[in-house]
């Protein structure tokens, strides 16, 4: 009954959406949106503040009994999902403004986005394998539809097409795990995973816990798994590249948690193969995030370093709960949980940002960019705001969770075991390098973008900094630089998740031992903040009789200065470039300098990556040629299509035939 009552509600509410037209259907769609939000955040709230809930619906026949459970680890997803969407559909209306007109494909837009929405719902509360799979599925299908709303653009088409197969291979490994389970219990409920992995021996739970693994890791973008991830987020909308990065990958972390709730084995194992995953994903990452020229394609490669974070802090708490050591367990996990709530802020912002760039210069190509502070002061000074964050600067939120995983990873120092001190040193040089390319990647992005002249002309009259576009900018910028100041109000709504993984040991000394290090660090933090404003106003006080001039930088004996003088996105990162070119794939394009009267010369580099040449590219043209052998088959000729046709269905005759005669043959062979 209820989940008939259920189907037939959203039947009614997309007919409504149908059924508004321009401006009134994105203000249906945030209520949608907003309704979602707030039916869901309730129990969510509750469970993540002690008091969990759990019911069960009749799937009838196939799904059989499908457990809801909402416990405070999915509470705490749940949150910061809804948050972030409510930011992307308010911040979506303005940017889907131009493409009113086109009204089907507004509508299949809006509709994916409330129906991926309820499908992240579904997989954060859902433990049922069938019905979860049912649900990854949806939402899987709706981003397809997210990614592809400029469908008119082959680039953009490509990209989600590679996006959907990649999603299925991960839903492929999926579906391998859930009926090696379901095959051996009889059972589809997640328990019963649990339940397996404790009856069978390590290393076998190991190997199911890698199948999770690698399902999950597609999704969220771990190296070698990322390839979809550069090409989705910058085809996608810039409110669909926000929610993506910020809580769509996010998915695939809130499923290796769960699997580590589920499969209590081999923690040591998998903490090592966690952190080494991770570690490579993070600086694979940034590396490649450095050398891009579009802006969208460097936020994306981003996501992928922040994964590589996030899943540092997965691999420490690991590691915590196989050696015994709760601090490293509460540092671990609560940095990871922190830093997935803090990326989806500053990256949902940065990619908002770039939204408004994008329709103000008409282009994401950072050569043909530059001098925008002066025409989007706003968006320039939110858009810095971000970047410190996300290269883990103080005062900001990004400081806060790394500087909780590397709490966590200095601790881990005391131990003995020169195996696992090695490791830990090696992560923690490891996260510095890091956070120091991060901030080399975001200096070239903010000072090629909005600092300099403009490189090609831009439209005068810049319309895109009204309130309305950029209040959902400023509320989340609001929350980046809060949890930067006051962390601990943040970090305490992570006791509950945390004592999932410690079986109910007390972490109450360990908590106010890191609240009090957070506090220290919160208030250091706004005296950092005074301190600065207290130089401002001296600085201003002391210049207030001086008469400001705007002229020109000085030429150095140039007299005819242009903005081609000025560095470039690719000549501000040459030398590092240079350095890691033995590591990837840089095809370059150039015009030497010929004659006494030269033309124009240019020179261009398009980076590329390696893995996904050897992984993605290179079994695809394997298989396209073994394909074009079969190439003549494929004539024009009707006669041999009919030809083919009949020897389909001679075939489907005679091979049942075929095998019934010689099982009856063997029958009789064995009645002799």
């Amino acid at each position: 009954m209820m989940p008939g009552l259920a189907i037939l509600t959203i039947i009614a509410l997309l007919t409504g959406l149908a059924f508004f037209k321009g401006q009134a259907k994105g203000l249906f769609a945030v209520g949608l949106v907003s309704l979602t939000a707030c039916l869901s955040s309730w129990p969510a709230f509750h469970a993540l503040f002690g008091d969990p809930l759990q019911i069960t619906l009749n799937g009838g026949p196939v799904f059989g009994k499908i457990p809801i459970r909402v416990d405070s680890l999915s509470g705490w997803f749940i949150l910061l999902m809804n948050f972030t969407m409510l930011t992307g559909i308010v911040y979506g209306i303005r940017y889907i403004k131009p493409y009113q007109d086109q009204t089907a494909n507004v509508t299949i837009h809006y509709a994916s986005y409330w129906f991926n929405q309820l499908a992240m719902v579904g997989i954060y509360v859902l433990q049922n394998s069938l019905a979860f799979l049912c649900v990854w599925e949806t939402m899987a299908i709706s981003a397809f539809l997210l990614v592809i709303f400029e469908q008119n653009k082959m680039a953009t088409l490509g990209a989600g097409i590679n996006y959907l197969v990649q999603s299925h291979i991960g839903i492929a490994f999926l579906t391998v795990g859930f009926i090696w389970v379901s095959s051996h219990t009889g059972s589809y409920d997640f328990n019963a995973i649990g339940n397996y992995s404790a009856s069978i021996n390590s290393a076998l739970s190991f190997v199911l816990f890698v199948c999770f693994f690698i399902a999950f890791a597609i999704k969220a973008g771990f190296v070698p798994f990322h390839t979809w991830l550069p090409y989705a987020h910058p085809a996608a909308p810039a409110h669909v590249s926000g929610v993506m990065s910020g809580v769509m990958i996010k998915l695939g972390i809130f499923g290796i948690l769960r699997m580590l709730l589920l499969i209590k084995e081999n923690y040591l194992p998998v903490g090592y193969f966690i952190i080494v995953i991770s570690l490579i994903t993070g600086i694979y990452g940034v590396m490649l995030a450095i050398i891009q020229h579009n802006l969208k394609k460097l936020l994306a490669y981003h996501s992928i370093e922040n994964v590589g974070i996030i899943g540092i802090g997965i691999g420490l708490g690991t590691l915590g709960l196989g050696l015994h050591n709760l601090y490293l367990v509460f540092t671990g996990f609560a940095g990871a949980l922190l830093h997935t709530l803090n990326h989806s802020l500053f990256k949902s912002l940065l990619f908002y940002a770039s939204g408004t760039i994008y329709q103000a210069a008409h282009t994401m190509h950072l050569e043909r960019l530059g001098g925008l502070i002066k025409k989007m002061p706003q968006t320039a000074t939110l858009f810095l705001i971000a970047a410190l964050a996300i290269s883990g600067l103080p005062p900001l939120n990004g400081f806060i969770s790394e500087f909780l995983i590397y709490s966590g990873l200095f601790a881990g120092l005391r131990s003995h075991e020169w195996s696992y001190s090695f490791m830990i040193i090696t992560v923690i040089f490891g996260l510095s390098v890091i956070g120091a390319m991060a901030m080399l990647c975001f200096v070239k992005a903010f000072s090629i973008v909005f600092l300099g002249e403009p490189r090609h002309p831009t439209p005068q009259n810049v319309d895109t900094e009204d309130f309305v576009r950029l209040f959902p900018l400023y509320v989340v910028a609001f929350f980046v630089i809060v949890i930067g100041l006051v962390p601990w109000l943040f970090v305490v709504a992570l006791e509950n998740p945390i004592s999932l993984y410690t079986n109910g040991q007390n972490t109450g000394a360990l908590q106010s031992q890191v609240m009090n290090t957070l506090r220290i660090t919160g208030y250091a933090s706004c005296g950092l903040i005074v301190l600065s404003l207290i130089i401002m106003g001296i600085r201003k006080i002391a210049t207030r009789s001086r008469v400001v001039t705007i002229a020109p930088t000085w030429g150095c004996g140039y007299s005819s200065p242009t903005p081609r003088l000025q560095y470039t996105a690719n000549s501000f990162v040459r030398s590092y470039r240079k350095l890691i070119r033995p590591l990837l794939i840089m095809n370059k394009k150039e015009k030497a300098i010929e004659g006494v009267f030269p033309e124009p010369v240019y020179s261009e580099t398009h980076p590329y990556d390696k893995i996904e040449a050897v992984l993605i590219d290179l079994p695809v043209k394997r298989i396209k040629l073994f394909m074009s052998r079969f190439r003549f088959l494929q004539n024009g000729s009707i006669q041999f299509y009919i030809l083919y046709g009949m020897g389909f269905i001679f075939i489907s005759i005679t091979v049942p035939l075929l095998l019934s005669a010689i099982k009856y043959v063997v029958n009789l062979f064995k009645q002799i």
